[in-house]
């Protein structure tokens, strides 16, 4: 069974970021508040929810937009202009939100379709489960890293296991939050309010209906939209490397105003009259125009190949893994650089400055911002097999 797209007027990328524009205000007053408790608050959340920002990704039948690839990037981009953590918690959000074509069409509905509020959330972790005929036994099983876990409404746990027909397979169970134990893991250096806690479950069902392969197989996928054959991990290089650049771009936006107020101590000319700083700040502006675009055309001929092929080959993963990749280490660059000039000014737990250096070196830190990544791209493009991670 397919599910059929609900009947919506496809809104333009304009569109789509005026989403963003209308809370931009409201993410910026709350970006303290979200830093301090380490969680998105309810008001804040009631407005993304209304302007749609967990179903950028998700299925048109289960009322989300299914927007394209570039624009996801865009859109990510814009929020971490406002706030890291919130663009996070956005991207890691929509990346799960794919898994409602890879399921039935009524756990997607009962999970999505009725719930204008529904996030799912997952991480990494191990679990003891047993294989049944009508579904999955969990004697025992502990996930982290589950960014935006605090505002979800079902969880995923990611299991490996050996099929009945022999192969292995990485498969996500879904269930409810109310199933699970909580863990506060979450003190951290930065990216501190996408709250990516850890969280357990004991002697625990999940039917086979409640579950997806992680790696992409065609005969489970119920819809049938572009989007959903693209596998989550290169959605989410899509989107962190937008998180990257807006957090960078956010810093250099910040940067030109203080560039031109701030006189440092025994120097007789603004930041902005030095000729230094005016060389770092257009040569780091070309970085980040640059690598945004990069991605952004990567993304778009990745997306028309997609389109004509119904898949995503290869070739177009290493393009989307090489952009993306790179584009996150030429944000930190830039951050690092404006850091550097800004001086004694970022120094205190209450800058901006401070911040954003702080969740862009988090954010390096993700699986996707791992300079190995560029090791496969070289292998692929030496005529070697690469070495592609397991999915996640």
């Amino acid at each position: 069974m397919v599910a059929e797209a609900a009947s919506i007027t496809p809104d333009t990328t304009s569109d789509h970021l005026a989403r963003i524009a209308r809370i931009a205000d409201d993410i910026r007053d709350a970006a303290d508040e979200i830093e301090a408790h380490r969680r998105m608050p309810d008001n804040l959340l009631a407005k993304m929810h209304g302007e749609k920002l967990f179903r950028l990704l998700l299925p048109q039948a289960y009322g989300g937009l299914e927007i394209d690839p570039p624009t996801f990037h865009r859109m990510t981009s814009a929020l971490a202009e406002c706030d890291g953590s919130t663009a996070w918690v956005v991207c890691q959000g929509n990346g799960c939100s794919t898994s409602a074509a890879y399921v039935p069409p009524e756990v997607a509905m009962e999970v999505w379709g009725n719930d204008p509020t529904a996030v799912l959330a997952w991480g990494p972790g191990k679990a003891e489960v047993t294989l049944t005929d009508e579904g999955y036994e969990v004697a025992e099983g502990r996930w982290q890293f589950a960014s935006g876990l605090r505002h979800a409404t079902w969880l995923g746990g990611r299991v490996t296991l050996t099929m009945p027909d022999g192969r292995e397979d990485t498969r996500a169970l879904l269930f409810k939050k109310e199933d699970c134990e909580l863990i506060d893991i979450w003190n951290v250096m930065g990216l501190r309010g996408t709250a990516s806690d850890g969280y357990s479950v004991k002697d625990l069902f999940v039917p086979k209906e409640y579950s997806l392969s992680r790696h992409i197989i065609p005969e489970e996928r119920h819809c049938d939209g572009p989007l959903y054959s693209i596998p989550t991990t290169n959605l989410y290089a899509i989107g962190f490397s937008g998180v990257a650049l807006g957090i960078a771009t956010g810093m250099m936006n910040d940067f030109r105003k203080l560039a031109s107020e701030k006189q440092p101590y025994r120097m007789t000319q603004r930041l902005a009259e030095q000729p230094i700083i005016q060389r770092e700040v257009a040569q780091c502006q070309a970085r980040l125009s640059s690598a945004q675009q990069y991605v952004l055309n990567e993304s778009a001929e990745v997306w028309e190949d997609v389109i004509e092929k119904g898949e995503l080959t290869l070739d177009s993963r290493m393009r989307i893994r090489l952009c993306t990749t790179y584009a996150i280490h030429e944000a930190k660059d830039v951050v690092d650089t404006i850091y550097d000039a800004t001086g004694a000014t970022s120094i205190f737990d209450s800058s901006l400055f401070q911040r954003r250096f702080r969740d862009i070196h988090t954010l390096t830190q993700q699986g996707q911002g791992r300079k190995m990544n560029l090791d496969m791209v070289g292998q692929h493009l030496l005529g070697l097999d690469p070495d592609l991670p397991t999915p996640y």
